[in-house]
């Protein structure tokens, strides 16, 4: 590696806009949870496609290591630069380049965040669905095939994007997909980008699919007897067929962390909380239907929220869990586990990592979007405790252990990163050594975000 070489020259491409300060890169080198490396060499922020091509046949030719970031949101270390080189920040690529209403299409750079997308588009009468929680990078999502709360109606970032421009590790530039709504054409090359976390390539550009903004929204929260009855009602209600927009599980420990950060008053029990999305008939119809199935699963203290106020409110508690957990337990680390199962094996999964976390002695509240099978705990980790860690791995490795014998994977959402690495060979066999061999093909000196989902030997 030729970093000083490369930096030099980057340094006449960037000017100002490539930074060796020492704040600058110790702010690219912290991930939300308690994942850490050292910080990058230096942090480049371009302004366009070509630039961003131009970083990567320098730092080819230097050998330097390259490592995107987007909003820094992920959860698994995935912009994270362990083998030093230059972090390329999209912070600065942040516009819409073209809106398309009568296609349900727009075309973006990387760097906008999904809330700022939503809020350009308030006028069109659509919206782009997909909510991993955090004002995560438009980018970054597709680089780690985000999902989120309305994935069981919308599906995930692998379903509404639509095309693709990468910058390859030589600094070619391709173009994947179109704007048509189907193509037969080739080699899926867009689903191939989406979900490889930066190691095949940068994106610098994306065609999303948008969705029509609905006529009408309900949202409620309803309280349940334990665990059990709560995922039950879940499987029950997915079963006949009701078309939910979002269906959120949290634990009696969630639920006290948020109401104590959120100033709310729900019961200290576990809690659905679902949101319907149609014309003013066909909402009130499935929650009509939904409150029926949630009685009979011994729900209480049914709270409906149709008021756009009232539902952000839901919708801000919920999204702030996370941090609402943290707070239970001041100057704790956040171990965050995801795992996904088969829906038919959601409750006993739920009800054996509840055990487990019961018996590891590391508090670990649990929540999910338990309407595609996929959950999450917190485990609050002393982080001057080496006896709180090595539970928490236990717990972690057990939860991606019971998840594969359960026919599941060991991430639906939060990707692999550095975190889930040692994962992969069970999950995927001889199709890891494959992943591997397409990385060698497009990147062969490793240096799209090294370490990172394939083993490079």
């Amino acid at each position: 590696m030729r970093i000083d070489a490369a930096l030099g020259e980057l340094e006449a491409v960037l000017g100002e806009r490539l930074s060796r300060s020492r704040p600058v890169r110790e702010q690219h080198a912290h991930s939300e949870t308690h994942l850490r490396s050292g910080p990058p060499d230096a942090v480049a922020f371009p302004r366009s496609a070509a630039e961003v091509a131009r970083i990567a046949e320098i730092c080819t030719r230097h050998l330097v290591p390259m490592v995107g970031w987007g909003a820094g949101t992920s959860l698994e270390g995935h912009a994270l630069a362990l083998r030093g080189g230059v972090t390329i920040d999209f912070a600065q690529m942040d516009q819409i380049l073209e809106m398309r209403p009568e296609d349900m299409i727009v075309r973006v750079q990387p760097g906008i965040t999904r809330e700022a997308l939503n809020a350009a588009l308030r006028d069109t009468g659509l919206f782009f669905p997909v909510d991993p929680g955090a004002n995560a990078s438009i980018g970054g999502m597709a680089a780690t095939r985000a999902s989120g709360t309305t994935a069981v109606r919308y599906g995930t970032m692998r379903d509404n994007v639509l095309g693709l421009e990468v910058v390859l590790a030589d600094g070619r530039m391709i173009r994947t997909g179109t704007a048509a709504p189907k193509s037969a054409a080739g080699y899926d090359l867009t689903a191939l980008f989406v979900g490889s976390e930066g190691t095949l390539g940068l994106i610098t550009e994306l065609t999303l699919r948008l969705h029509g903004q609905p006529e009408a929204v309900s949202a409620a929260v309803c309280a349940f007897p334990d665990m059990s009855s709560a995922v039950n009602c879940v499987i029950e209600t997915i079963q006949h067929g009701i078309p939910m927009a979002r269906i959120e599980f949290l634990d009696a420990a969630t639920v006290a962390a948020c109401n104590a950060y959120a100033q709310m008053e729900m019961p200290l029990q576990p809690h659905l909380m679902i949101e319907f999305h149609g014309t003013e008939a066909g909402v009130a119809e499935q929650a009509e239907r939904f409150g029926e199935i949630a009685a009979g699963h011994g729900s209480a203290d049914f709270q409906w929220a149709t008021r756009t106020e009232d539902r952000a409110r839901l919708w801000k508690m919920r999204h702030a869990a996370y941090r609402a957990c943290l707070a239970m337990r001041p100057g704790c680390e956040g171990w965050v586990t995801d795992a996904c199962v088969p829906i038919s094996r959601l409750a006993e999964a739920v009800e054996e990592t509840q055990a487990d976390i019961a018996a590891c002695g590391v508090p670990g509240p649990m929540v999910g979007h338990v309407g595609d099978g996929n959950f999450h705990s917190v485990l609050l980790v002393d982080p001057e405790s080496e006896t709180e860690r090595e539970a928490a791995k236990r717990v972690s490795a057990r939860l991606a252990e019971r998840a594969l014998r359960m026919g599941g994977t060991v991430t639906g959402e939060h990707g692999i990163g550095f975190g889930k690495l040692g994962y992969m060979a069970a999950e995927h066999g001889e199709g890891w050594i494959v992943m591997g061999e397409i990385k060698r093909a497009l990147d062969p000196h490793g240096l799209m975000n090294p370490g990172k989902m394939v083993s490079q030997t």
